[in-house]
């Protein structure tokens, strides 16, 4: 007992590797056992996780549930892994939604053992990113997450699918060279990949001067270093112009995918800025953050322009995706101001800490919402076999509870005060109101369209005269019902009471501005 207490992270991060194997070695045919096995196994990291979640200690808000195993020592590498309350936040969002995912996947009928292998790897490359402290095993993960979802999308998606994925893994793999070279360089400078020791040694390098081991010029270095970051991280976001390659990706993916996609794989750019762009390049940050507010509420308006635009409703949802996490990236861009910054400004760091809080928070909290939408749109595309909104109409009088649930998804999405949408994004405008004002009046645009096309979606699709093709739509069954009430409990949930999961944040973003 005392052995899986003192591995639990390590014990969370590659069980599903090991299930996946176990999946693997199974008669292909088997379909409905190896469905079973893949969700009894993808419940195992949220038991575990949730017992982490309970012995997380909030006094100490700090790295715990450390693993340090020496693994490269002559590059200064280690295999260092641990959680504080962001990092924590986001393993618990992780660990959700992929049951969900692995129940809402049932419907999958082709080679389904290699499906759900390629679920449970992409389970531990995310799980693995979130935990990193070492550069260079972050960087195997992000690099390792890429190719389940590429070939779930190939494999598993729409009529464009090699489009689609190839654009994915292109667009994604391209940011990560220059990722890849920036790291090595730190790295090699330093002696050390260990994130936190970089946080002292990297950070705290004498402008004007020479990085050891290389020759080359601090500044220089720490320049090119910062946008091949930045670069690689909103891709990953995505940061409107690196967006585009996302609504292609959501449209062909199967709908667990997206549900994926959307609820985590998301998360891992907006996460790289607040673990490392942020904290290993301080200057930079503060003296950009101007132009990451910029780009935060262009993806914000004109997301939610895009979104406004579409007919497909799938595609509709996608751009949402990127509507809601410009809300994310204004909340970056107060902490990447106010880090460097710290005490210059009368009540700088408490407006970033609130801001912090809310960028966190809607990553959480889209997470969950965007799964919703996605299963949501899967579940009347499996019925209909059309995404094209001007086919739907007046489907709320055959399928009533499928209505009020679309509705309540919706509104959580449009952030309705009391569900989880209001919570994230204003906490982020409250911080960003003294910092970025004149770009937080903009992004109010972005907010009255988002009314417009939520709406857009509801009416579409449940309003209207019936069309006789949908008079016998069949009612939503018991297994879709266990894949999204859990996501509308924690909707509720986080819009009435946040505090379960906004103290575990504030306590680590806090001591980030201590």
């Amino acid at each position: 007992m005392d052995a899986i207490l003192n591995n639990l992270l390590l014990l969370t991060i590659f069980f599903p590797v090991v299930s996946s194997l176990v999946i693997f070695m199974m008669p292909d045919d088997a379909k409905n056992t190896i469905r079973r096995l893949a969700l009894l196994f993808s419940l195992v990291p949220l038991i575990l996780a949730l017992v982490m979640w309970f012995n997380y200690d909030r006094v100490d808000a700090g790295m715990q549930f450390q693993t340090m195993l020496p693994w490269f020592p002559s590059i200064g590498s280690s295999f260092h892994i641990g959680l504080d309350g962001i990092s924590l936040a986001m393993v618990l969002l992780t660990v959700i939604l992929t049951p969900l995912a692995i129940l809402a996947s049932y419907e999958i009928e082709d080679n389904v053992r290699t499906y759900m292998f390629l679920f449970l790897l992409m389970e531990t490359a995310m799980l693995g990113l979130f935990a990193s402290l070492d550069l260079i095993i972050f960087f195997i993960f992000w690099e390792f997450g890429l190719v389940p979802m590429y070939f779930l999308i190939k494999l598993w998606g729409g009529k464009d699918r090699e489009y689609a994925s190839f654009k994915f893994i292109i667009y994604t793999m391209a940011g990560s060279l220059g990722l890849l070279l920036a790291i090595q360089v730190m790295g090699i400078s330093m002696g050390t990949f260990d994130i936190p020791e970089l946080m002292n040694t990297w950070v705290n390098i004498p402008p004007g001067g020479v990085l050891p081991n290389t020759g080359l010029p601090v500044d220089l270095v720490k320049g090119i270093a910062f946008w091949a970051f930045v670069i690689a991280f909103a891709i990953k976001v995505p940061i409107w112009p690196f967006h585009t390659w996302l609504p292609d990706a959501h449209t062909q993916a199967p709908t667990a995918g997206s549900m994926i996609l959307a609820g985590v794989l998301l998360k891992l750019g907006a996460y790289g800025f607040i673990r490392l762009v942020i904290p290993l390049f301080p200057a930079q940050a503060t003296t950009t953050a101007g132009i990451l507010a910029i780009l935060g509420m262009l993806s914000i308006v004109l997301g939610a322009y895009a979104a406004y635009g579409q007919w497909d409703f799938k595609r509709l949802v996608a751009y949402s995706s990127v509507n809601h996490m410009g809300f994310v990236v204004l909340g970056i861009a107060v902490m990447a101001y106010a880090y460097g910054l710290p005490g210059q400004v009368e009540g700088l760091n408490y407006s970033a800490i609130i801001a912090t809080n809310g960028a966190v928070m809607q990553m959480f909290n889209h997470g969950i919402s965007a799964a919703g939408m996605f299963f949501l749109v899967g579940v009347i595309y499996s019925r209909t076999h059309t995404r094209d909104l001007k086919q739907y109409g007046g489907i709320w009088t055959v399928m009533p509870v499928y209505g009020m649930i679309l509705i309540f998804t919706s509104m959580a999405s449009l952030g309705l005060p009391g569900l989880n949408g209001f919570v994230g994004e204003f906490l982020v405008v409250r911080g960003a109101w003294p910092v970025f004002t004149i770009q937080v009046v903009l992004s109010m645009i972005g907010l009255l369209m988002t009314g417009a096309y939520i709406l857009k979606g509801i009416g579409e699709t449940l309003h209207g005269p019936l069309k006789p093709e949908w008079a016998r739509l069949p009612q939503m069954t018991l297994r879709e019902h266990l894949v999204i009430w859990p996501l509308m409990g924690l909707m509720l949930s986080l819009g009435i009471w946040p505090q379960w999961l906004l103290a575990v944040i504030n306590d680590t973003v806090t001591k980030l501005f201590s």
